[in-house]
């Protein structure tokens, strides 16, 4: 009955009236000529748009009223005009040029006047984001650690995330946020360019490739009402934006070397470029170095090509392929003890990490008509995943070079097709947008687990013939289904107020089919029991998420909003079926589900102060999380029984209700109080979330009543950037309050023990500082990380590459040298 209802506000718009449209010219004062790719900005509405080669432009679809436009160029100076409509209007904006070059501060600083750190805009390509929490991290503007991809720096002005840190240089991006768990963004629907490219988007959307950030224009960050339109996840969206290919220039080259603390080694070298209709742009990137504890080396060949073709003014297709293949040495966890007495410590020697990703998209965008937008995103992917070890729960137990080493090994193989069709149509004497969209998805996953080899080098393969009795073998084949339905629309109720309604139709099928060894031993390693399991199923579902989202522009700067959408998690197969001696996995265990809710304030003051504050509100119905209970195992006469040693065990364990307020401010220091000291710039930034929940019903005991896991209650990031013509430098500190890592609340024990799995994890702070200057085609970045050289650690493993605690780097230092060709 809803979607019927749906329907006939959309059928409803064949009855309404056209609206006025404003169309005109971008030229120089000086010469005449056109200006080309001129942005030209509707600030009352928010609607951007750009000149053509001719410096022609048109808005579609105008109410009658009175607007501010304002007209930017890199090489003119900036024109603000304020125009009143009353029927189809044409008019010629005239730019004068700048009287003297600008150097790089004040290109920034020009640019932030207008298009300061931005949130999405109401509509982008064939994405609707009007009334969604979104926030965009703009890399040119990033002052960070970019050679080891320090994602607190990168992701500082976004607020609320909760970050695990890192020793590789980056390789792995591990973000959450509101109660999600960070290990590798897997709470997040993980894209680059528009389409995935995590493991598995539903049976293991965990991201082990993220791309360089010296490749990205922007990183885009969408909350959980992202649900309708990019899936079901309950964070949200993130999506990598590439740099887009040189309009005017057949050949240019970027060039970046690195070096740092503990031999860390990265090269980034892009080529870029237009030669008529056809486009490109292209690197190749190499990581390699050690960590700060020994058995932590790594290496890392990263390449990636995008090659445009531009039919026409309306039709473009590109085809893209990323590659990665990395291989880290992994140290392993810590117990506590082990941590506060020596964080370098390391008693895993022959624990091995391999990844190999093959990324595959062919993207079609089409403009039918100046309202009607499609798009298409053909994707796959071929990767494999290996992890090789001793991982025993007992983390203090010491590596025994005569025992096997366990192996996992996945294989992923998987494909979609996303299309969209984006419209613009007038209702009530407004213009509103349709989208539609529809998403199929196909994915044939392989994992086997087992005995590897008692050497210690990285091989990969496996000795069940050696080791015929190891307790954990498995062999799975994980095929899954899912294909979905979604729309969204934007109703321009008036001038200022628009109300945006959605669904999305899911139809998942997520699959099972292999065996698994059940083997049971004595005191004294002698087998009692090897016996074959076949464990087969099917898990088909289908169902309909909704949300809406509202909009009200106080100002053409300033914008209230709020949203609310339901959020749904599949089970993954991780969940269904892996053999980890740390924690058991309950055999019902069943999808998430549950909401999020956003209501904000955000925009700019005049040009000295940007904005964005926020409640929200998260609810989990079924949340899966882990606690601390007795392990129960088949024995001999097949009945299940208690082995006598404590497991982390993974299920449903209850309903949760996570809330909290997030705010970001930027000051602009200089333009308050310094506006003709034009070649300085000085900015700060207030990032802060806090946040409170609760676990409202749980049958696991100890449970209900407590505090959701992986939530610290104070997270805050703050900064002050500072540049003098062609220098830039940036101070960041970044806090969090201590946060538990289970359902159960388990406190921090420091005294001697044999595990490092379960506790809390203590509050820890950290201070940044890194620096660039530019001269000509030459740029050099320097800076230090952690510069307080203050220990501590963000995560507890519960598999690899624990387990056990993993310390964060201590005091670390880089510096790159960047040639512009």
């Amino acid at each position: 009955m809803k979607l019927k209802v749906f329907s006939l506000f959309f059928f409803f718009s064949l009855f309404v009236n056209a609206q006025y449209s404003l169309s005109g010219k971008v030229t120089s004062s000086e010469t005449g000529q056109p200006v080309p790719n001129a942005e030209i900005w509707n600030k009352t509405t928010g609607k951007p748009t750009v000149a053509n080669e001719n410096g022609e432009f048109e808005f579609n679809s105008i109410k009658e009223g009175t607007y501010v436009f304002a007209v930017f160029s890199y090489e003119y100076e900036i024109i603000e005009r304020e125009l009143t409509i009353t029927g189809n209007t044409k008019i010629n904006f005239e730019l004068s040029p700048l009287a003297e070059s600008l150097n790089e501060v004040m290109i920034t600083n020009r640019r932030e006047q207008i298009f300061a750190l931005r949130k999405l805009r109401k509509v982008e390509g064939t994405a609707i984001y009007a009334g969604k929490k979104s926030e965009v991290v703009v890399m040119d503007k990033v002052s960070a650690n970019l050679a080891a991809n320090n994602a607190r720096q990168i992701y500082s002005q976004v607020v609320g995330l909760n970050i695990y840190d890192n020793g590789d240089a980056g390789l792995q991006l591990n973000i959450g946020g509101r109660g999600l768990d960070p290990n590798r963004t897997q709470n997040f629907n993980t894209r680059q360019n528009g389409y995935d490219i995590s493991a598995d988007v539903l049976g293991y959307p965990e991201s082990y490739y993220t791309p360089p950030p010296e490749a990205l224009k922007e990183i885009q960050v969408v909350r959980g009402a992202a649900s309708l339109q990019y899936g079901t996840q309950f964070g949200g969206l993130i999506n990598f934006r590439f740099k887009d290919p040189v309009p005017d220039k057949e050949i240019e080259l970027i060039s970046r070397q690195s070096v740092g603390s503990y031999d860390l080694f990265t090269s980034f070298n892009s080529l870029s470029g237009t030669i008529g209709k056809f486009s490109y742009y292209t690197y190749y990137n190499y990581k390699g170095g050690k960590g700060f504890r020994p058995n932590s080396e790594y290496e890392s060949h990263n390449a990636f090509a995008h090659l445009g073709w531009k039919f026409n003014e309306n039709t473009n297709i590109s085809f893209e392929y990323t590659y990665l293949d990395y291989l880290a040495q992994q140290p392993g966890g810590l117990t506590d003890s082990q941590f506060y007495n020596d964080p370098d410590f390391s008693n895993r020697s022959r624990n091995w990490f391999d990844v190999n990703w093959n990324l595959f998209a062919l993207k079609l965008e089409h403009k039918f008509s100046e309202k009607t937008d499609f798009s298409l995103n053909v994707f796959g992917l071929d990767a494999t995943r290996k992890a090789l070890g001793f991982r025993q729960n007992r983390v203090a137990q010491a590596d025994d070079p005569e025992e096997p080493r366990e192996l996992l090994v996945d294989d992923f193989s998987n494909w979609g097709a996303e299309a969209r069709v984006l419209t613009r149509y007038d209702l009530f004497e407004d213009e509103s947008v349709l989208l539609l969209g529809s998403k199929y998805y196909q994915a044939s996953n392989q994992q086997q687990q087992g005995a590897g080899s008692a050497t210690v080098g990285p091989d990969f393969d496996f000795a069940t013939a050696e080791y015929p009795d190891y307790e954990r073998q498995s062999v799975f084949e994980f095929p899954n289904r899912n294909l979905a339905f979604f729309g969204e629309n934007i109703f321009n109720i008036t001038n200022n107020f628009s109300v945006t309604p959605g669904f999305r139709f899911e139809y998942i099928n997520t699959e099972s089919d292999g065996f698994y060894k059940n083997i049971i031993k004595d005191n004294a390693e002698n087998t009692l029991l090897n016996e074959t399991i076949e464990d087969d199923r099917k898990f088909e579902r289908n169902f309909i998420l909704l949300g809406v989202g509202s909009s009200y522009n106080l100002n053409a700067s300033n914008e209230l909003y709020a949203n609310f959408s339901q959020n749904y998690r599949s089970v993954t197969f991780s969940d269904i079926r892996v053999v980890n001696p740390s924690f058991q996995v309950d055999e019902n265990i069943n999808d998430e589900e549950g909401f999020t809710s956003d209501i904000g304030i955000r925009g700019q003051l005049k040009d000295f102060l940007s904005y964005d504050a926020s409640v929200f509100a998260l609810k989990y119905n079924g949340r899966i999380g882990e606690v601390l209970r007795p392990e129960e195992r088949v024995n001999a006469e097949g009945e299940l029984a208690e082995t006598g040693r404590l497991v982390r065990f993974r299920g449903n364990i209850g309903d949760a209700f996570i809330y909290g307020l997030e705010t970001f401010a930027e000051w602009n220091i200089r333009n308050s109080f310094f506006q003709s000291a034009k070649n300085y710039q000085l900015s700060a930034f207030v990032n802060a979330a806090f946040t409170n929940s609760e676990y409202t019903s749980s049958e696991e005991v100890n449970v209900k009543g407590n505090e959701v896991e992986f939530i610290p209650k104070v997270n805050l990031k703050t900064g002050l950037n500072f540049g003098y013509k062609n220098f830039l430098a940036g101070l960041q500190y970044t806090y969090l309050s201590s946060q538990f890592t289970d359902a159960t609340n388990a406190p921090q024990v420091k005294s001697e023990n044999n595990r490092g799995i379960e506790g809390a994890v203590p509050a820890y702070g950290i201070m940044d500082l890194s620096a660039s200057y530019s001269l000509g085609k030459f740029k050099l970045e320097t800076g230090i990380n952690n510069l307080l050289d203050n220990s501590y650690f963000t995560r507890r493993a519960t598999g690899y590459p624990g387990p056990g605690i993993i310390p964060a780097q201590p005091i670390t230092w880089y510096a790159t040298l960047q040639i512009k060709l």
